[in-house]
Formats: C-alpha cells, sequence, structure tokens
C-alpha cells in the first residue's frame, strides 16, 4: 500500500505539490526542491509534459524520488500516447515501484511547444482510468492476463469551477465506476464555488484534494481566467496582487487564506508553485499547516 493511500484512508489532511520535469536530462534541481519540501509534503506529482510542453517523461523522476523515499505520484495522460504505450508505461512505473497515478485526458498539443505534434487521444480520461484498473485486476484492456499484476493507486481529475457542474459530476461518477480512488482538483480560487461542488460530491464517498495554483501576479490571474476553462480568479484577488508592493509576500497570504479556508471542506490540498516552489513551507505554514498533518 502506498503512503498516500494510507494517509487518504486514514483521514489525514494531506498535502501534494507539484513539480515539472525537466526539458533536458538534468534531474537536479527537481531532486533538490523535492528533498526541500519532503518534511512538509506527502507526496509529489510528476507532470507528464504539462501545458504540451516536451520535458523529460515523469516515469524517471518519480522513480528516483520512490529510490529516495519520497512519494511520487506520475501523471500520465492520453495526449501523447495509444493504449498499448499507456499500458505499457504504466506497467513500467510499478516495476520501478511507482504506485500512485494520476491518470488525464492531457491538453492539446496545439497549444505547446511543438504546435506541429499529431495527438493521439487512442483513450479518454475515463477509459485510461478503466485500464488502469484492468492491469490491477491481472488483465490487460483486450481481456488478456498478466504475468503479475501492477500495484497500482489510480487518481483522476476534477474542475469543481466547471461551467456544466452537473455533466463533471457526472464524468467523476464514470471515473469512479472505471476505478479512480482518489482525486486532484482543478486551481481552485473560491472556496465558496468549491463548497457547493462538494456537498455534491460528496455523494460518491472519494477523497477529494483542492488544487490550488500560487499566483505571481495580477498578470497570471488574468491569463488563468482566460486560458484554464474552469478556474475564476475572482477580481478582489487580482486587486490585492496588483497594489501589493510585495508581490511574493501578498501571493503567500492569498494562498495560506485560501487553503486555510478550503481544509475544512476536502481531503488534502495540491499546490503548484510553478518555480515558487520556495515558498510552499511558508504558504503552509501559514495556512496553520504542520508538517505532516
Amino acid at each position: 500500500m502506498s503512503k498516500l493511500s494510507e494517509g487518504l484512508d486514514s483521514g489525514r489532511f494531506l498535502i501534494t505539490c507539484e513539480l515539472n520535469p525537466p526539458k533536458g536530462t538534468n534531474l537536479q534541481p527537481l531532486l533538490d526542491k523535492a528533498q526541500m519540501l519532503g518534511g512538509v509534503v506527502d507526496a509529489f506529482n510528476i507532470t507528464d509534459s504539462a501545458s504540451s510542453l516536451m520535458t523529460m517523461a515523469p516515469i524517471a523522476a518519480a522513480h528516483l524520488l520512490a529510490d529516495r523515499g519520497l512519494e511520487p505520484i506520475m501523471q500520465i495522460t492520453c495526449r501523447d500516447r495509444n493504449r498499448l504505450a499507456l499500458q505499457s508505461e504504466l506497467l513500467a512505473a510499478a516495476a520501478l515501484g511507482v504506485s500512485n497515478v494520476l491518470c488525464m485526458t492531457g491538453d492539446p498539443p496545439g497549444a505547446g511547444d511543438h504546435p506541429e505534434t499529431k495527438p493521439v487521444f487512442d483513450l479518454g480520461g475515463v477509459e485510461l482510468v478503466s485500464a488502469a484498473n484492468a492491469l490491477r485486476s491481472g488483465e490487460d484492456l483486450a481481456g488478456n492476463a498478466l504475468r503479475g499484476a501492477p500495484d497500482l493507486y489510480v487518481g483522476a481529475v476534477v474542475n469543481p469551477g466547471a461551467p456544466d457542474l452537473s455533466k463533471e459530476l457526472s464524468r467523476m461518477e464514470q471515473k469512479i465506476e472505471a476505478g479512480a480512488v482518489f482525486f486532484q482538483s482543478q486551481a481552485v480560487y473560491d472556496p465558496s464555488a468549491f463548497e457547493r461542488f462538494i456537498r455534491s460530491a460528496e455523494r460518491f464517498g472519494k477523497p477529494v484534494m483542492a488544487g490550488h495554483v500560487v499566483l505571481k501576479s495580477a498578470a497570471m490571474a488574468r491569463n488563468l481566467n482566460d486560458n484554464l476553462p474552469g478556474v475564476t480568479v475572482p477580481d478582489g484577488i487580482i486587486s490585492e496582487l496588483e497594489l501589493a508592493e510585495d508581490r511574493e509576500e501578498r501571493s503567500v497570504a492569498t494562498s495560506a487564506r485560501i487553503i486555510r479556508e478550503l481544509r475544512p471542506m476536502c481531503n488534502g490540498v495540491h499546490v503548484m508553485a510553478i518555480g515558487w516552489e520556495r515558498l510552499v513551507p511558508g504558504i503552509l505554514e501559514a495556512a496553520g499547516l504542520s508538517p505532516n498533518c
């Protein structure tokens, strides 16, 4: 059993942090960030060419974190691989000691740094969860028996701010039926809106970790509003960032306040600091979250 599954099953409020593999082979900065945060973060999401920007495959970083006694969550997307490659990568991850996987559809490649890329999307997010669960049960998607089943802890994503919440909840239910046992959410900035979502999602009985992107500036907040479906940064937060004399201090205070308000409603928080990982300990301390709470 993974430490992540043990923590969520116990009801303890967990903290995860997102790390991006490099565009290149130098993994030391990622490993240094993980080591620095190891005392305050329960697990690390390793992204899969996030925003369709080509980076090292997450399986390498996830394996090296596991070797260092740190808990990885390997993200895997449908964007770049067909069902053969997706299943083979899940098996490889398990063989390398990576049991936590987060199944995602993935961003379209047109907005990335290789816009000419041909998207695959042989499977969707629900089908990828189903494939991972089939492997856990000892067979592949075609029903062929495996020689050794992987011990996977399968998660999925959910968007609490989706314009059609009933449709999003229906898709969440489909992922659960396919085998998802935990969820991490899209970035949340309005705890009251998240509360409306979580009240409806409680009936599923699955742990949900609220996502939160640390805002570096008012311009970044506006960009999220314009380009990230389902994410709404309130005007009040944008004004606070715009008027701040010290942007980092304001970002820490804003993130801490939101996380503090979200804590009673969810099973954990997933922090995406995007280069500002050094601020994460201060954010968590200001939010009243002690190490390994």
